[in-house]
């Protein structure tokens, strides 16, 4: 576990400096004048401030103004300006004007023409002459007022997700913290698991580990037991785990610094020998993730990706993963590479650039029911290849060979 005096306020200043021109960067090539960003992933990425994230997600109490000068302002939730205050990648601190129905009312058509006319006037002063503002999801009478104003309304979402999946030096250093932290977790769930616990109970065992060591939250509540790993995607519930039952995890952890660590494993409850049925499945699930990680290299394009991929067998085809790869940052993020079955009519293409953090996805069940096994691997796109970032060990009893 790296303690944040070992990362350093000299290495943390410098990441923020670097992510904030990165997002400047994005705007200045699509000649955007500002952004105003609400999602708390990317408040977080701009300018490191953190506040009532889960909150903030649901509710448009808080923003960022960045303006094409560099001028970068906070609006704070309402008692919290005090948070913002003295960070570095912030020259301003406001309060917030919420603009939504819960906080206004019958008033949210005014909060929001309120909440346009002081973003206007900070784009006339720090817009650089641009009239395109980029926004993300807000209340539609805010949009609506700015364009009224006589401001093109452009979406953010790509300036900013272009930002974010080219890792700024010092954001692996701090992805790997994140990493480590998960990964004890991880260990206290594999030692949680046994005969006749709940899949919440083993589950609360990362939470209580990210928690107590500085991390922010777990997104999702992805673990299961026997038949209910297959079809994936069921979330932990009060389901007892049995001798011999196949457990499924995948972490979707928001660790420390905010970063994304992002792997899945399956695990056997008890000392029972595994079904061939277990090992089938669990070896398959391997195989994919081995091969897939070797195609993430600088220079190949997501369709030749998604052309050259493990190709599924058949009877595993209709439970299959959503998708084969994705990006990973301070949270899942651009791109999506979709498997060759998929591609054609959800996918993009694009290209693998050094830089890059992709988590490699599997998941093995069969269409008629039986056990599944998810497995995942983040990996780290360098100059010459890729390095794995998730170190925790596959489980032997399952594909029986060390790996």
């Amino acid at each position: 576990m790296i303690a944040d005096n070992e990362i350093g306020e000299e290495k943390l200043s410098a990441v923020r400096r670097g992510r904030l021109a990165r997002v400047k960067a994005e705007m200045v090539q699509r000649d955007m004048g500002a952004v105003v960003l609400v999602d708390p992933v990317n408040i977080r990425y701009a300018t490191d401030t953190r506040n009532m994230q889960i909150f903030s997600a649901r509710n448009p109490a808080r923003y960022v103004f960045i303006g094409a000068d560099g001028h970068v302002v906070l609006f704070e939730f309402a008692g919290c300006e005090h948070l913002g205050r003295g960070v570095q990648t912030v020259d301003e601190v406001r309060v917030a004007t919420t603009a939504s129905y819960v906080a206004a009312a019958d008033g949210a058509r005014d909060a929001a023409k309120k909440w346009a006319a002081e973003i206007a006037d900070l784009a006339r002063t720090h817009g650089g002459g641009s009239r395109r503002i980029g926004i993300e999801r807000f209340n539609a009478a805010a949009a609506f007022a700015l364009a009224a104003d006589g401001f093109e309304v452009v979406d953010a979402q790509e300036a900013l997700e272009r930002a974010r999946c080219i890792k700024v030096p010092g954001e692996i250093e701090l992805m790997m913290a994140s990493m480590r932290q998960v990964e004890a977790g991880v260990s206290r769930v594999r030692a949680s698991i046994r005969p006749g616990v709940t899949e919440a109970a083993v589950w609360s065992e990362l939470w209580s580990e990210v928690i107590s060591t500085g991390g922010d939250y777990v997104e999702t509540r992805l673990l299961s037991s026997g038949a209910r790993t297959n079809p994936w995607f069921q979330e932990c519930s009060q389901k007892i785990i049995g001798p011999g039952e196949l457990v499924a995890l995948d972490t979707d952890v928001v660790g420390r610094y905010g970063y994304y660590a992002d792997f899945s494993r399956t695990f056997l409850c008890g000392d029972e020998k595994p079904s061939p049925r277990q090992q089938d499945c669990y070896r398959l699930a391997l195989a994919q993730i081995c091969h897939n990680l070797e195609l993430m290299r600088p220079g190949m394009s997501f369709a030749e990706i998604s052309q050259r991929g493990w190709r599924i067998p058949e009877r595993f085809l209709a439970h299959r993963y959503y998708l084969l790869a994705h990006g990973t940052g301070m949270t899942g993020e651009y791109p999506y590479i979709l498997y060759k079955d998929d591609y054609e009519t959800s996918g993009y293409d694009g290209v693998i650039e050094p830089g890059m953090v992709l988590s490699v996805e599997s998941f093995i069940g069969a269409d008629d029911g039986g056990e599944g096994v998810k497995l995942e691997q983040q990996v780290h796109v360098t100059g010459q290849g890729n390095e794995l970032m998730s170190q925790f060990p596959m489980e032997a009893r399952l594909h029986g060979r060390e790996f």
